[in-house]
């Protein structure tokens, strides 16, 4: 099986994909753009999508993607986010003056960048790809912020380890297909708008209410090209198959003006944060 991430070798996306199949056959894709098309296309039977971190909330170029595309969520898995601060095999800790790494995750090791005030932080294109651009450099003043993976993938030194602010950094990731799983679920992930008139959102989410159906999570985001217009981005518990589930979708479809169900599939299990 070929899984699209975005990124390079080495990537938390990869370590996503390893996790929710260990003989996959991972393919880099520069943007999340990418990994749709390549889905899509059918370069890759499956794609490895970052939706919400623990600390820093959405990915909400991700949802955005999500909502606009025809591709299926079938599954779910949970990354423990575990940075270092890693640098050329002969660099030591005082050599260093630039760190590289993406804005999430210099964002997530805040405590130890204010910690040095004399670093220059900035920004690239992400976690894995930061560790290949320094290596590629050659400069022993130059830092990276990604996974100990990455450090192995590159050939690089780990100076610091577990340099997140906060320890328990966890990503959640959605598999995309371009079907839907066949199998059922616990978990169903959707996108719905509302009409234009007063009471629209109580309507729709009196829904499931009404059927016994939890919500798990529930987000607004600004409705792409639609100028103070939203989508409210929804899981909930059990599967859209479900009578209820099903019978509480059928609701909101009358309320709403708009409902994308993206899948339902089995929730991933929340992993251990480590020593």
């Amino acid at each position: 099986m070929i899984v699209a991430f975005q990124g390079v070798k080495g990537a938390y996306s990869e370590d996503a994909v390893f996790s929710w199949n260990a003989e996959a056959v991972t393919l880099e894709c520069p943007e999340f753009v990418d990994l749709f098309d390549a889905v899509r296309s059918g370069r890759a039977d499956a794609g490895m999508l970052p939706v919400e971190n623990s600390i820093e909330g959405s990915v909400t170029s991700a949802n955005d993607l999500l909502f606009r595309s025809d591709l299926k969520v079938v599954g779910e898995v949970m990354v423990n986010i575990r940075h270092c601060l890693i640098g050329h095999p002969e660099a030591e800790l005082d050599d260093i003056k630039i760190v590289y790494s993406h804005p999430q995750a210099l964002a997530q090791c805040r405590d130890l960048l204010n910690s040095h005030p004399e670093w220059q932080k900035v920004p690239a294109f992400d976690t894995a790809g930061s560790v290949r651009m320094i290596k590629e450099r050659g400069s022993r003043e130059e830092a990276a912020i990604a996974s100990r993976r990455a450090a192995s993938t590159y050939g690089m030194k780990v100076l610091m380890e577990d340099v997140q602010s906060v320890r328990n950094n966890i990503t959640r990731f959605f598999v995309l297909s371009r079907q839907a799983s066949s199998e059922r679920g616990n978990k169903t992930a959707l996108a719905f708008t509302t009409k234009n008139q007063p009471g629209a959102l109580f309507e729709c989410l009196k829904a499931f209410a009404s059927h016994d159906v939890n919500i798990t999570k529930l987000e607004s985001r600004p409705w792409h090209g639609r100028t103070w217009e939203y989508v409210f981005y929804l899981d909930l518990d059990g599967d859209a198959r479900d009578q209820k589930v099903a019978e509480a979708l059928s609701a909101l479809g009358e309320s709403a003006s708009c409902v994308r169900i993206f899948g339902s599939f089995t929730k991933a299990v929340q992993p251990s944060i480590g020593p």
